[in-house]
């Protein structure tokens, strides 16, 4: 990040130094860096900190200011009596050198102008709606949600007053419309507004996806986009297989521990968008804490370094152990972005993505019985939840990951108990396709 000096409080007050003081180098030649070349260095400047190739773990709960007047001037930002945020380092809660370099790269993968680490995908959604919402409010979502984020938006924000209206993750135009017709009237009837649509696409678990482009038209036609941000989940392909905000998304939220943090080592989430709706989540953050600690921002900057080659090296393992897949005639079917045959998913898939990914849904024929006999037998991919790692995962969401979602409304999302979900790692994939195959003959 590079530093606009702030108005000092007196002719000799210089701004606090930020830990990058020089301009970033972002091009050469002409030429601008891709993402990948920016993770091995951008926002930090090794003479800052003893000349150490890699930055520190910034442990402190505090900074020391330069000034008193430094130190008004930064909580005037903090605070919100100036526009900017602090011109420097405060205090943990609120931001600190790891953090900011973690989210100054995260920025960058999603073209996004600011970004906010946080110390959970949760809390990131839970500070992300508590910061757009007031009561009487209405959140449009798609569905499936993740079944944490879907019970928040149904049960924790109906305490403050705030209700929802859903539609199917590959709704139509037609559809579309109509429930941005729906939510308004039901906000006016409830003296609130529209003032969050949040998507999760590819869904979780069944890959559905939503068709941003569609989403903002919607939008667009029935509320002020200054006033109604798109937010989307972007975890099962972000930040290398879908862009979201060059579609029409404002905000971009990640459950970081998955494939940006992709060692299965931490928990962590972020939002990366533009300042007027980041600033208001920040200033959320500050209060109530949630930010990442140094530690766990000092290992995600470690793991961007590798996210492209981990990514890559996964998605074409899935499409190996897929094409594997789709031949058994135990398998009834696969939610794989891969093999796509349904036509509206598929353009949008075609509009929207630029890989497949390495997550996806396998049924099998059976129910609950076959699919843990399946889990039981694995021996190189792990029973576990969770995706985005290293290792492959598999876990069975219907009495898992979404046991808390009503029976009816799982079966509506399409999470049956023939689902099982599976996150393809790293490993070879010829062990992997072995592993899948001895495991299927428990079946």
């Amino acid at each position: 990040m590079t530093d606009t000096p702030s108005t000092a409080d007196s002719a000799t007050e210089q701004p606090t130094p930020r830990r990058n003081p020089k301009p970033e180098v972002t091009t050469i030649g002409g030429r601008e860096l891709k993402p990948a070349t920016l993770m091995m260095g951008h926002g930090f400047d090794p003479a800052l900190s003893e000349g150490s190739l890699k930055s520190p773990v910034f442990l402190t709960s505090t900074f020391a200011f330069e000034s008193a007047a430094a130190g008004k001037r930064h909580f005037e930002g903090i605070t919100g009596q100036r526009p900017g945020g602090a011109d420097g380092l405060v205090y943990s809660r609120f931001n600190g050198p790891n953090q900011e370099i973690l989210e100054d790269r995260l920025a960058i993968w999603d073209g996004a102008e600011e970004a906010l680490s946080f110390s959970s995908g949760m809390t990131a959604i839970a500070i992300l709606m508590l910061a757009a919402c007031k009561a009487g409010d209405v959140i449009v979502h798609s569905g499936p949600l993740y079944a944490a984020s879907e019970g928040f938006v149904a049960k924790t924000m109906a305490k403050y007053g705030v209700t929802y209206i859903d539609f199917p993750a590959g709704a139509s135009a037609e559809k579309l419309d109509e429930v941005m017709k729906a939510a308004k009237a039901k906000a006016e009837e409830q003296g609130g507004e529209v003032p969050l649509i949040y998507l999760e696409s590819p869904g979780n678990p069944t890959n559905a996806l939503v068709d941003i482009e569609a989403v903002k038209v919607a939008r667009d036609a029935h509320f002020d986009p200054d006033r109604c941000p798109i937010a989307i989940d972007n975890t099962f392909l972000g930040p290398l297989w879908q862009r979201p905000l060059e579609h029409g998304a404002d905000l971009v939220v990640y459950s970081l521990t998955k494939y940006v943090g992709g060692h299965s080592d931490l928990v962590a989430g972020s939002v990366a968008g533009p300042k007027r709706f980041i600033d208001a989540i920040r200033a959320l953050r500050n209060t109530m804490g949630g930010i990442a600690d140094p530690n766990t921002a000092w290992m995600l900057c470690r793991s961007l370094e590798t996210v492209e080659l981990r990514m890559q090296r996964a998605g074409e393992n899935a499409a190996r152990v897929c094409e594997f897949l789709k031949q058994h005639p135990k398998v009834d079917g696969l939610g794989y972005l891969g093999m796509i045959e349904d036509e509206r998913q598929k353009d949008i898939y075609d509009r929207h993505c630029l890989g497949a990914g390495s997550t996806f849904s396998l049924f099998l024929k059976g129910g609950e019985e076959e699919c843990f006999r399946f889990l039981d037998n694995l021996k190189v991919a792990k029973l576990a939840v969770s995706l985005g790692g290293t290792e492959t995962l598999a876990s069975h969401p219907a009495s898992m990951t979404h046991l808390s979602v009503a029976h009816g409304r799982r079966q509506e999302l399409g999470i049956t108990d023939s689902l099982v979900r599976i996150s393809i790692g790293i490993e070879d994939a010829d062990d992997l396709i072995a592993d899948f195959e001895q495991a299927l003959e428990a079946v």
